[in-house]
């Protein structure tokens, strides 16, 4: 079901990056091609994760003597959907093996893992090989693909992401720019007709997949509008009495519309796995990661998108959150009985 809620952001991840490369070089494109180019373009994405991921989980598999779990078909398809367009196949086959050994296969596998593995990947990616993940020219891919495409980029073109252009942005500087120089409005915010992230940028295509998430009871509804809250509310706060900067000032709106907070919230945070597993331990997992991903974005400028470290990092406090919540239950239950008995 996790795979079938991200056909949609998959889906518009392709046309987006067709688009974004055709808006680039200042081409006219019909629907199809720009579909098609994408579709190149992160077709090769999806098959070495795949094959990378499930060739070590084979092998392991045959050498614990245990059947194969199905839970990298989830972590193969976030993986590529995570990344920049411009990401070396070979850099995204080591991460992706450096994720499945050392954040999976260590811990004793599916559903014994502390950190979701696709997180880990990028994580991987990030320290790893900065340049590859950050920038701007990692966002938007202008090479032709099998003959479709291909030229030099327009003038007054941007290659960075609305949050890499706020993250460096004077105080002052509010108004964010497409790709080919001309203002981003709230519009291509939502519908994701901007820079990023293959699969990260609309928020429809990701919404539909929270709904077929939520609807079949495959996530958490606490877990996921818990996101939402924290990340409004420290927004809300920066705001309030934050730095004048244009990350600090930046509409609590649209935190929540740009880089992979969307994407998070729905697909990564509410990961069983990872996540915390008591219903109170929910919210407050869900509050905590909407906060620090906002607090990451404000204060770090060097890192401005803050979703990926902020789940990494409350993945480390779930089974403390679910620890705190179970004592407090028996604590009170103590107290109820020491009355009853009074």
């Amino acid at each position: 079901m996790v795979v079938i809620a991200l056909i949609p952001a998959l889906l518009f991840g392709m046309y987006n990056v067709g688009y974004q490369h055709f808006l680039a070089v200042g081409q006219e494109a019909g629907f199809f091609e720009k579909f098609i180019y994408g579709f190149l373009a992160v077709l090769p994405k999806i098959i070495v994760s795949y094959v990378v991921g499930l060739g070590i989980e084979f092998v392991v598999a045959q050498w614990k003597n245990e059947e194969i779990q199905e839970g990298f078909l989830v972590s193969g398809l976030l993986i590529p959907m995570i990344v920049p367009v411009e990401c070396p196949l070979w850099i995204l086959a080591v991460a992706t093996a450096f994720s499945v050994i050392f954040a999976k296969e260590v811990f004793g596998g599916t559903g014994m893992n502390i950190f979701n593995p696709a997180l880990i990947t990028r994580a991987f990616l990030f320290f790893a090989y900065p340049t590859k993940m950050s920038g701007d020219a990692v966002w938007v891919s202008t090479d032709s693909i099998f003959g479709i495409g291909g030229g030099q980029v327009v003038d007054g073109f941007t290659g960075a992401t609305m949050l890499g252009q706020a993250a460096t942005a004077a105080p002052g500087a509010s108004e964010l720019i497409n790709v080919n120089g001309t203002p981003a409005t709230m519009w291509d915010m939502v519908v994701g007709l901007i820079p990023g992230s293959i699969g990260e940028t609309s928020v429809i295509a990701i919404l539909i997949g929270a709904v077929i998430l939520l609807w079949t009871g495959v996530a958490s509804w606490k877990t996921m509008i818990s996101v939402f809250v924290g990340g409004a509310f420290m927004a809300w706060v920066f705001n309030t009495i934050g730095p004048d900067t244009p990350m600090a000032q930046m509409p609590w709106y649209e935190h929540l519309v740009l880089g992979g907070f969307c994407f998070g919230a729905v697909f990564m945070a509410t990961d069983p796995v990872t996540s915390a597993r008591t219903e109170t331990g929910k919210y407050i997992f869900g509050f905590l990661i909407g906060v620090m991903a906002i607090i990451i974005r404000v204060l770090n400028p060097g890192y401005p998108e803050g979703m990926m470290l902020a789940i990494l990092l409350m993945n480390i406090f779930a089974p403390l959150i679910d620890y705190c919540v179970v004592q407090g239950n028996i604590s009170r239950r103590e107290k109820r009985a020491i009355k009853s008995n009074n």
